[in-house]
């Protein structure tokens, strides 16, 4: 059996728990909200040519995008965590085997995703609800960002989700926001100076498949530079075992599916609010543009938690893995707090800033204010399925998950919309999440009486 410590120790075993959790998180809620700029920005430069067509075709994509982010997912999540848990048992020989396999794994599917979307890329487009105007400008977003882009997309999530987890947080931190960062910066330049008029929707694709590169390239240099003893991109030191290969899935299947639930809600909200009026669909799109910079940091601070929780878990320190917990929990009631007063107080002022009509702007803030008041039971949520993540708890995340999206969620939206309307289903998101709250909480709790019975039983 492996004993090997990894050269992190330090952090993962002595570093008080505010500084461990804040030298690994605070990298990780920047990349998230350089992700979330990121994002917006391409939706400003793409809207900017006042195409509709175009704008339609890059949110078209948008589903396919989503599929190799959970292929990312799978590897980076199931693959990051485990290799975490593996540290903590002294077991460094098995996370350098689970290293490349996450690699191996994000190549190879990135690969066959982008061959097949190749190959069927305009019946997929089709299916999508492509129309004879969109789909042209589809067709050429979705050639450079899924069949060009997918191979080092999915590496790169996946490299930077192995680097965080044996605690290089500042190295992937950097790696997303740099290439976050460079398709800011060429989304112009490729759209409006480089290529000619009437080709800003590829241009658009060219600059974030060539981001997608260079942060894939970056990533690659800093795996092979470090030499850190837990990471590998080849099977030179041999495949993990079956158990392994078990773990790795159960935990990255779930984090595969969370994308999808997530969108699936957005899409019942804003499928919900155009029965009502075009003015009240505008409303809640910016709103939930703008919930994200909360629901990015919450997400970035779980994150940060997760290696830290599954080193010191599978090391039986129960004592760090809990302090870990509490310590991230308090910050994201914290932040989310803030959350709620700043916007409580800026909603007019933040719906403003993407579009003058007064009446969009006057049901935005309403919208915005009360959907505000989720955001510290969401941030305890996220902390929840993530701590499981971390400890390999694959089953109880898949649990977590359908709760918050299948069993309350969706439903809540359709129910509170029959009973209060419109604004039924802007409450529905608080209503939600108190109660999955609350049941994350008391599984949490139960998970956390049985481990340390286990650890003070243990010799």
């Amino acid at each position: 059996m492996e004993v090997k410590k990894p050269g992190n120790q330090l952090l993962f075993d002595e570093m008080p728990i505010p500084r461990a959790v804040t030298t690994l998180a605070v990298p990780t809620v920047i990349g998230q909200l350089i992700i979330l700029i990121y994002n917006m920005a391409d939706t400003f430069f793409i809207g900017r040519t006042n195409n509709p067509y175009m704008v339609a075709a890059a949110s078209l994509v948008l589903p396919l995008f989503n599929v190799s982010i959970a292929f990312a997912n799978i590897a980076g999540t199931g693959g990051g965590t485990l290799m975490a848990r593996l540290m903590g048992r002294g077991r460094t020989e098995d996370a350098r085997r689970v290293a490349a396999f996450s690699f191996v794994f994000s190549l190879v599917a990135g690969a066959a995703f982008a061959a097949l979307t190749g190959l069927f890329l305009d019946p997929l487009l089709r299916l999508l609800g492509a129309s004879g105007e969109t789909i042209g400008y589809a067709r050429q977003y979705a050639a450079c960002v899924i069949v060009a882009g997918a191979v080092p997309t999915v590496l790169s999530m996946t490299m930077s989700n192995l680097l965080r987890n044996v605690g290089c947080a500042r190295q992937a931190g950097f790696g997303v926001s740099m290439g976050g960062i460079i398709n800011i910066v060429l989304d112009p330049l490729f759209m409006f100076v480089i290529l000619p008029a009437g080709n800003e929707i590829l241009g658009a694709g060219i600059a974030t498949a060539l981001s997608n590169f260079i942060t894939c390239g970056f990533f690659l240099t800093v795996i092979l530079r470090l030499k850190h003893e837990a990471l590998s991109l080849s099977f030179k030191s041999g495949r993990p075992e079956r158990a392994l290969i078990g773990s790795f899935f159960a935990v990255g299947l779930p984090a595969a599916l969370g994308p999808f639930l997530f969108d699936l809600d957005y899409i019942v909200i804003d499928r919900l609010m155009a029965s009502y009026s075009d003015i009240a669909l505008a409303a809640v799109g910016i709103v939930l543009k703008v919930e994200r910079l909360p629901l990015n940091t919450g997400i970035g601070l779980s994150l940060g938690m997760v290696p830290l929780a599954a080193y010191n878990y599978a090391a039986g320190n129960r004592e760090r893995m809990e302090a870990s917990v509490r310590f991230t929990r308090r910050v994201g009631i914290a932040v989310g707090l803030a959350s709620v007063a700043l916007y409580e107080l800026l909603a007019p002022q933040l719906i403003r800033a993407f579009i003058g009509d007064a009446g969009t702007v006057f049901l935005g803030a309403r919208f915005l204010r009360i959907r505000v008041l989720a955001t510290p039971f969401m941030f305890l949520s996220f902390i929840y399925v993530h701590f499981f993540q971390a400890v390999g708890r694959g089953k109880t995340v898949l649990i977590l998950l359908v709760l918050r999206w299948a069993v309350f969620n969706i439903p809540m939206l359709f129910v509170l919309n029959a009973l209060f309307g419109m604004y039924g289903v802007v409450w529905s998101q608080l209503v939600s999440d108190v109660f999955v709250a609350a049941i994350s909480y008391l599984i949490y709790r139960s998970f956390r009486r049985t481990y340390r019975r286990q650890t003070e039983a243990a010799p």
